[in-house]
């Protein structure tokens, strides 16, 4: 319904204007610079709102300074059968069982094409559900990354969602490097240097994360993304019946806070800041986004606490933060 009802006010004359003067703040000293890259302020759009490419532009007018589109697959997927997405307004959270729905990267390059961004892209790319052996699994990362590596401006290896089969295996060290391996040489072969992240899982257990880490330093990955929804349902207040009867799904917002502040700190830690990280995770509040900064995050990402607080969520944001 945002997406449908973004494409209809575009349409309409001094909406986007009004829409802009209503929802930005001006922020010149929030400015930073990460993976070599200008940001005008540190508050990104998650990726999993956009998810095919359609209105990118259009959430800029909130104050987002990038805008992370995906997970896109090199094929159209159509996700898990619905229901698939649920709301605990008790909770301020959601649980999704999405699958990764997309109408696939050429879709998503068609949009750009017609549509320059006048914001940052990051692309989230992921395997086609279908996919379950390693080669086909590494082709379509490949195929992902390199159709879209001349039309966004950073990318996101999505290797930890909970909601495509097999998806967080990737997560162990050697899965992981013969996926990530293939696109670090392949952009060698472009003009134009790419930011590449990994997108890891609060869930993660720290052994498998310290190898991940050891990885992305050595290898030229760029930075982490930290983190994705969680399978666990500790600290809801929700009545347990629903929650059982919802079922499966990854759980993100209010709840999930706690957990993604603390995997931002030890990964701040374990590789002395050396390595930049993406905040993502149950960030609700402008005091809470400013926590995930101080805990070492270079950049921080929204999108439960978009839906709820609505779109004056940045400009909160960047006002405490100034």
């Amino acid at each position: 319904m945002t997406i449908k009802a973004l494409r209809l006010v575009k349409r309409v004359p001094l909406l986007p204007a009004l829409a802009k003067l209503l929802f930005r703040c001006k922020s010149p000293s929030l400015k930073r610079r990460v993976f070599g890259i200008d940001f005008k302020n540190p508050v990104g759009l998650a990726a999993g709102i956009d998810k095919s490419a359609e209105c990118y532009n259009e959430f800029g007018w909130f104050g987002f300074s990038f805008i992370e589109i995906g997970s896109l697959t090199p094929e159209p997927q159509s996700g898990n059968p619905k229901p698939r997405l649920f709301r605990l307004p008790q909770d301020k959270a959601l649980i999704n069982r999405m699958g990764i729905n997309n109408k696939g990267v050429d879709y998503a390059i068609s949009r750009i094409k017609n549509a320059p961004p006048e914001t940052i892209l990051c692309a989230s790319i992921a395997k086609n559900s279908t996919s379950v052996s390693e080669s086909d699994i590494i082709a379509d990362y490949t195929k992902a990354f390199s159709r879209l590596y001349d039309f966004v401006d950073m990318f996101t290896v999505n290797v930890s969602c909970p909601n495509v089969e097999g998806l967080q295996n990737l997560q162990d060290v050697s899965y992981l490097s013969d996926v990530v391996d293939p696109l670090l040489d392949l952009r060698i072969c472009y003009d134009t240097y790419k930011p590449l992240l990994v997108k890891v899982s609060p869930d993660i257990q720290k052994e498998e994360l310290d190898a991940i880490l050891k990885y992305c330093m050595l290898s030229g990955v760029d930075g982490i993304v930290a983190g994705n929804t969680t399978t666990s349902r500790d600290g809801l207040t929700t009545n347990p019946a629903r929650i059982e009867k919802i079922g499966k799904g990854g759980l993100s917002g209010a709840p999930l806070f706690e957990k993604s502040l603390g995997l931002v700190k030890y990964i701040h830690e374990k590789t002395a800041g050396r390595l930049p990280i993406v905040g993502v995770g149950g960030i609700m509040t402008p005091s809470q986004a400013k926590m995930m900064l101080d805990a070492g995050a270079s950049l921080i990402e929204i999108c439960t606490g978009f839906i709820y607080e609505g779109p004056s969520a940045v400009k909160h944001i960047l006002k405490k933060l100034k």
